[in-house]
């Protein structure tokens, strides 16, 4: 089991920034692919970046440039960096923890954490 808790959301004006954190429980942290996702209404949920632990990392189109993910081994906790927000990043972020390269891996949820953009 690994039980993974997201904080770090707010409510904040265009431009501003966040920097959201997910602390992990569990067993064998540094081996997992970490990410985060973003779900708002109306939309599809989706990825928003994810870090391996060679500490690769991918980012979507529209966090890339202004969004940063990272991970601490040591505290078992990943992090998205987020700046120059936009209304449209309005939505749930949640953390998520699998396995690479295993293709029947559990797949867990933290429990998601509101960030809300408006003037």
């Amino acid at each position: 089991q690994v039980q993974l808790v997201a904080s770090g959301g707010g409510l904040v004006q265009p431009g501003a920034s966040l920097r959201l954190s997910c602390a992990a429980s569990g067993s064998l942290f540094s081996v997992y692919t970490m990410a985060w996702y973003r779900h708002a209404p109306g939309k599809q949920r989706e990825l928003v970046a994810s870090i391996r632990s060679s500490g690769s990392t991918n980012y979507a189109d529209s966090a890339k440039d202004r969004f940063t993910i990272s991970r601490d081994n040591v505290k078992n906790t990943v992090y998205l960096q987020m700046n120059s927000l936009k209304p449209e990043d309005t939505a749930v972020y949640y953390c998520n923890a699998k396995l690479p390269l295993v293709v029947n891996s559990n797949v867990y949820w933290g429990q998601g954490t509101q960030v809300t953009v408006s003037s």
